[in-house]
């Protein structure tokens, strides 16, 4: 039999880019802690990030021209 070893991902926290094991004993994932999921939170909450969206037109209308 061969053991094969297992190999963590690592991935970087994307509030403080500190190492993250990318496992489940990583409750936090992909963040480092608490604080850093919280502080990222708080910056969608606050509209820092946004996301594009173009509005859709109703079925059966021409798309506006800009």
């Amino acid at each position: 039999m061969s053991i094969m070893s297992e190999s963590v991902r690592i991935v970087a926290c994307p509030t403080c880019k500190a190492e993250v094991r990318w496992e489940p004993q990583s409750r936090y994932r992909p963040f480092c802690s608490e604080r850093c999921r919280l502080i990222d939170l708080g910056q969608w909450a606050s509209e820092t990030y946004r996301v594009p969206a173009e509005e859709d037109s109703p079925p059966g209308e021409a798309p506006p021209t800009h």
